[in-house]
């Protein structure tokens, strides 16, 4: 796919951390939410990959909206919009919630955060959950507030993220556990930090309100963290796939449901609580699944894929890989594919043609570290 200049727009909004990232050595920018989400920093892909997984980097994931739900039926709204029982939730944590239609279809999977009982925070990945929510609220009639609330999230990911973070805001930070939030001030404003973040390799997510603190904060985090080689970056590729965290609108989207993408343990059907696409679930799982999502491994030292690439064995198309990157670990084309039943067995051979050639890939399960 050749590189084409994106035009800015008011539509296509900028966040509060463009003006400095751009001096920073950024590359390329995606769209992410109506919104400019960095994809790329000076270094190849592989010297990013390693300082990720060696150092600290400082991520603009502004783009990372939020979806605000407050008033005396919130938790009653945010439990109809997902799978996964929430009715034991509590305070000050967060909870991976698959959003579906009432065809069980794959809507978003949001961080969600719940800040008390009557106020939540969906942190949304790539597609207009807000308008979603609005549309059961009013169908409900629901007495609710649904808004976008001016938060721009930053991240501090990777080994040396914990180190950095405690000299910013003291040891307090480092007790947060995996998926905990609280709130920490810097330099009189207060921001929420959550124990979470895109990557497998550990951090934070700051939740910026107070755009102002919040500019000093990523101006300090660089100068502070310069004894940790502290870098930007951004969401990685390679360390993903890897990883398998999977990108909404690449790997699934609205034709997938959550038993297709391995999202078992966050599909409650034997809960006493009702979310739209229960009954379809249930079906879905009574009749078994017809698709599966798969690790694929191909013997390829370079990828480019853009979309998705159907998947054969001999002349049958039996799925389609919707990404793949080329892993320095595992030292190959490492993919993430849709494959159909039956054929969703680790160790199936199959077959991918690329530019006019045909290669040969292995299924494999997921994820691949």
């Amino acid at each position: 796919m050749k590189n084409i200049q994106i035009a800015k727009a008011k539509r296509l909004r900028s966040t509060p951390y463009t003006s400095r990232i751009e001096k920073q050595g950024l590359k390329s920018y995606t769209i992410y939410n109506h919104m400019l989400l960095p994809a790329g920093f000076e270094g190849t892909l592989e010297e990013t990959y390693y300082h990720l997984k060696e150092h600290v980097q400082v991520w603009d994931v502004a783009a990372e909206r939020q979806v605000e739900i407050s008033g005396e039926d919130a938790a009653e709204l945010v439990q109809l919009m997902t799978c996964r029982d929430l009715s034991k939730s509590k305070d000050g944590r967060c909870y991976y919630c698959p959003i579906i239609d009432d065809n069980a279809g794959l809507i978003n999977d949001p961080i969600v955060l719940r800040i008390n009982k009557n106020k939540w925070w969906l942190s949304i990945a790539d597609s207009d959950v807000i308008l979603f929510a609005k549309g059961l609220a009013i169908g409900k009639k629901y007495n609710v507030n649904i808004i976008e609330p001016n938060v721009d999230i930053m991240a501090v990911q990777g080994p040396k993220s914990f180190a950095l973070m405690e000299k910013v805001f003291g040891k307090t930070i480092t007790d947060l556990k995996f998926f905990g939030f609280d709130y920490f001030e810097f330099r009189g404003g207060k921001h929420l930090i959550a124990r979470s973040g895109w990557s497998k390799q550990g951090g934070y997510e700051i939740y910026v309100e107070n755009t102002k603190s919040g500019l000093e904060l990523y101006d300090y985090l660089f100068e502070i963290g310069k004894e940790f080689n502290v870098k930007p970056g951004c969401p990685h590729l390679i360390e993903r796939i890897e990883s398998a965290l999977f990108s909404y609108g690449n790997d699934f989207d609205l034709n997938d449901n959550p038993l297709e993408c391995g999202f078992d343990k966050y599909v409650n059907l034997d809960s006493d609580i009702e979310f739209l696409g229960k009954q379809k679930l249930i079906e879905i799982k009574k009749n078994g699944i017809s698709k599966k999502l798969m690790g694929v491994k191909i013997d390829l030292d370079t990828i480019n894929l853009s979309q998705a690439v159907d998947v054969f064995i001999d002349s049958k198309r039996i799925g389609e890989l919707r990404s793949a990157v080329y892993s320095p670990t595992f030292k190959q084309v490492i993919a993430i594919g849709m494959i159909d039943k039956p054929y969703f067995q680790e160790g199936t051979k199959i077959n991918i043609v690329i530019d006019k050639v045909t290669h040969t890939g292995t299924l494999c399960n997921i994820p691949f570290v």
